[in-house]
């Protein structure tokens, strides 16, 4: 189902509001299969108290701009703030598109916009590595192998106190190649201060991270202490191989929680 959110209280504190005034933004669900009708948009602008005047137009507007979601394979597409001006017209004044790396292959034209991106050098060189990374600003370095093992690792590094300086996925191919990627991506970042690599075997085994760790650190001379908690298929073997590696600046975590608070404490300066 796509989601579809309008509120006659945009701008560009809209985030604010989400948070402190939830009932201020309607929501409709879509099913793809049916799509977003003009009916089902105008009484979606009528309860999110959208002025009568502009109605018709911003339903016949997010009806086009559903559309292009759709047909332009977006994640995200958002017009903020969408105006009414004083000769009655609705018009939107500013946009935001992100766009389904996974629908690449049917968008050659894609290409055109790629030198234009405004990306910060991380998430550059994170993107020529073909890594999934997006830049944070908090001091912990975070790489998972799994989109919700990476968020609950966010999660867990803020409940313990800290900020993650980022968010990286690496997916299944936690290899020597992935994690030398991975590192040198999160060394390029000045203000991380440890880096916390959270590992849990399913069709990846332990023991093959745990050489491509060995390996990357051979590649990757890095400013910062990591920690490992790694867990799952073939876990006993990968720590045996890391065994011989650990030192202050390499230590290995048995939890999740155990591996944020040592890697907190870490980027904090502290011990343990």
């Amino acid at each position: 189902m796509h989601l579809c959110m309008v509120s006659a209280k945009g701008g560009v504190d809209i985030e604010e509001v989400a948070a402190t005034d939830a009932e201020a933004i309607e929501r409709l669900h879509v099913d793809p299969v049916d799509g977003l009708t003009v009916d089902q948009a105008l009484e979606l602008v009528t309860e999110a108290s959208i002025d009568e005047e502009a109605r018709s137009q911003a339903a016949e507007l997010i009806v086009k701009l559903y559309d292009c979601y759709v047909q332009g394979d977006c994640d995200l597409a958002e017009i903020n703030p969408m105006i009414l001006t004083t000769e009655g017209q609705v018009r939107a004044l500013d946009a935001k598109v992100t766009l389904d790396d996974n629908a690449a292959f049917r968008h050659p034209e894609w290409e055109e916009f790629a030198d234009t991106e405004n990306l910060d050098p991380r998430e550059r060189l994170a993107k020529e590595r073909g890594l999934n990374y997006i830049g944070l600003s908090g001091s912990v370095g975070i790489i998972a192998n799994g989109a919700g093992l990476a968020m609950s690792t966010l999660d867990v590094v803020n409940q313990v106190g800290g900020s993650a300086a980022n968010f990286l996925d690496i997916g299944g191919g936690a290899n020597a190649d992935v994690m030398a990627a991975a590192l040198e991506v999160i060394n390029t970042d000045e203000a991380v201060r440890s880096i916390f690599v959270n590992i849990f075997g399913g069709i990846t085994r332990v023991d093959e991270v745990a050489n491509g760790v060995v390996e990357a650190l051979r590649r990757v001379d890095l400013r910062s202490p990591i920690v490992l908690r790694l867990d799952g298929t073939n876990a006993e073997e990968g720590h045996r191989i890391l065994a011989n590696h650990l030192s202050e600046r390499m230590i290995v975590e048995d939890t999740m929680v155990g591996a944020a608070r040592r890697a907190v404490a870490l980027a904090k300066g502290g011990a343990s």
